[in-house]
């Protein structure tokens, strides 16, 4: 197996490639709103434009967390368990509530294996850029610990003069250095200041002040540790030529705000742009945490504290220029994904039902079929539950219909049901949208009288074959004796009726399945609020009534609701299990139908 197929069977694979995929565009706006605000404050000062920097590069490291937020796996809990799949499997859905206009931006798949590709790209970019983060850092601590000593003790006093001129109580150590070009502080929680060799000597003491005060703001403002977060920022985000845009925005203005505080603290503008002029030669590292005083455009610097008017700095840089290459061979690729970015069936038919049996979806390798209403076929393709699909006319759950889907190759359960969501837009002209509703659930707390549970028990149960079929997902059940005996099996709540009436029976299950099968029974959401931890076996048999709407009447010669051997579902939760379900009110995630056709027949 390569690298591409070991990622493609990841769960998170899908995801992070979608999410590295939704940034591209994310980036983009971003950006646009961005200079948008810079425009308006053209005429503000550095420090105003420093912070809109700083604000739009925090949204774009936000933007990717939300996005993989929102394509997140369901909470598990039953009004996300999908109806064609086992009790103990959650299904994949978006999560909804405060993320709802943003997930209804998101298309949910890109087709396999293109995000495999992706998430392959991005891993070996990020890592070459955190290398060469690293390298920075490495090469600051070389900085800071090799061919260093201690400054004589008069200019160690004029920094702490300086210091506590600009405010700043961090002590700040002033350091003689054979490697650094130009003044230099190094260091978040115990900063140092390198100064050149031969520096002390060759330039005024009026133009060091003001380089030293330059870099200390930099420490006043903890610029080292903005710069590593910004950093970071770069490495993960690489891929966006925008990124590099307002990062580089961010390292040019934040010169400029040292070199106003500079000024502010020595009162001489032209002899603080003559320092710069004297070490605008220099060449320092490219790429470094530390905060150098030649760092900016240094022509740019030196005109605007003399009063002069220059065209601003170009920012692109050689990383944006790469990344930008970069950003081109992720559209073309997601250009061509799109033309197949929906799933769909190579051959479909769909006619209307003249059965009245027991409906049924069956997914199989490369293959569905079905015999059932739009409404049992939503469920199914959208992965919820009967309670959670809201308004369109009545024969969405009254009429019938048979599909028979092909697809290309081995498709699988996942896949197909994204081949199903096609088929229902493009036949049935279904249009939905997503909204978080205040419903009737239901809270699963112990009863007065304690918990009954019995301790699981070594061969009660069958652990189901990978491939068993769901034995019931939801919908009006058949008649009692119509259908196959429930057998009791192993990590799941199978729902069955014998012929005295309905019953649950399970193996070695947790209280969090015995939820979502209830929520199937009541057609209600049902949350676990027992806080009951271990597994349990599982027998409850009961009587259908005006609470459990999916269950069958009990047949003419089945005992009275009333006997105590086959009490209604309250009274049988009670007294079997010791638990009770306390009527309430919930957010409950809902799809709304806003548009549906009877199709055609084929």
């Amino acid at each position: 197996m390569n690298a591409i197929q070991l990622l493609s069977v990841q769960p998170w694979v899908e995801r992070l490639g979608s999410t590295i995929l939704h940034f591209v565009w994310q980036g983009i706006v971003i950006a646009a709103a961005y200079a948008a605000a810079r425009r308006l404050a053209r005429d503000a000062g550095a420090n105003t434009r420093y912070l809109l920097a700083c604000i739009a590069l925090a949204v774009m490291a936000i933007a990717p967390m939300l996005t993989w937020s929102v394509l997140a796996p369901a909470p598990s809990h039953p009004g996300f368990i999908s109806a064609s799949t086992p009790s103990t499997s959650v299904a994949v859905v978006p999560s909804r509530g405060v993320s709802t206009i943003f997930a209804a931006a998101l298309p949910r798949e890109f087709p396999s294996p293109f995000p495999s590709w992706v998430v392959a790209v991005w891993f070996a970019g990020a890592i070459a850029f955190w290398l060469r983060l690293l390298g920075g850092w490495i090469l600051a601590e070389r900085l800071r610990r090799r061919f260093v000593r201690s400054a004589p003790s008069e200019w160690q006093q004029a920094v702490d003069a300086l210091r506590r001129r600009i405010d700043l109580s961090r002590p700040v150590r002033l350091l003689i250095s054979s490697l650094a070009q130009a003044p230099t502080v190094v260091g978040w929680l115990r900063p140092v200041l390198l100064v050149p060799v031969g520096a002390l000597a060759g330039l005024p003491p009026g133009q060091l002040e003001a380089l030293f005060a330059h870099e200390l703001a930099h420490v006043r403002r903890h610029d080292y540790l903005v710069n590593i977060v910004q950093s970071i920022v770069e490495a993960l985000l690489f891929y966006h030529p925008a990124v590099w845009w307002i990062s580089c925005h961010i390292r040019t203005e934040r010169e400029l705000c040292c070199d106003d505080l500079a000024v502010s603290v020595t009162g001489d503008a032209v002899a603080y742009a003559r320092a710069l002029a004297e070490i605008a030669a220099a060449a320092p590292p490219r790429f470094s945490p530390a905060m150098a005083a030649s760092g900016g455009a240094l022509a740019h610097r030196i005109a605007r504290l003399l009063g002069h008017t220059r065209p601003a700095p170009r920012t692109a840089s050689a990383p944006g220029v790469i990344a930008g290459g970069l950003l081109l061979a992720f559209t073309a690729l997601a250009v061509f994904a799109q033309q197949s970015d929906r799933l769909r069936f190579e051959a479909a038919s769909i006619k209307p039902s003249i059965h009245s049996g027991l409906s049924s979806i069956r997914p199989s390798p490369g293959r569905l079929t079905a015999d059932t209403s739009l409404g049992r076929l939503i469920q199914n393709a959208y992965a919820v539950q009967p309670f959670q699909i809201v308004g369109g006319p009545a024969w969405v759950w009254d009429s019938r219909f048979e599909i028979e889907g092909k697809a290309a190759g081995n498709a699988t359960r996942s896949q197909l049901f994204l081949m199903l969501q096609s088929l229902l837009e493009d036949r049935f002209q279904l249009r939905i949208h997503y909204e978080t509703r205040d419903l009737p659930v239901y809270d699963l707390v112990p009863a007065r009288s304690g918990l009954k549970l019995p301790r699981p028990q070594e061969g009660a149960c069958e652990v189901p074959p990978p491939d068993a079929p769901t034995a019931w997902a939801g919908g009006r059940m058949q008649a009692p004796g119509t259908g196959p005996a429930p057998v009791s099996r192993c990590g799941s709540v199978n729902v069955g009726l014998e012929e005295s009436g309905p019953v649950l029976l399970g193996g070695k299950v947790s209280m969090r399945d015995l939820a979502r099968t209830l929520s199937l029974v009541v057609d209600r959401m049902v949350v676990d609020k027992t806080g009951f931890p271990d597994l349990f076996d599982l027998r409850l048999t009961f009587q259908g009534d005006e609470s459990t709407p999916a269950v069958p009447p009990p047949p003419p010669e089945a005992p009275e609701a009333g006997d105590r051997r086959h009490p209604p579902m309250m009274r049988a939760l009670q007294e079997q299990l010791g638990l009770r379900l306390d009527s309430t009110k919930g957010p409950v995630d809902v799809i709304v139908i806003d548009h549906v056709e009877k199709p055609s027949s084929n």
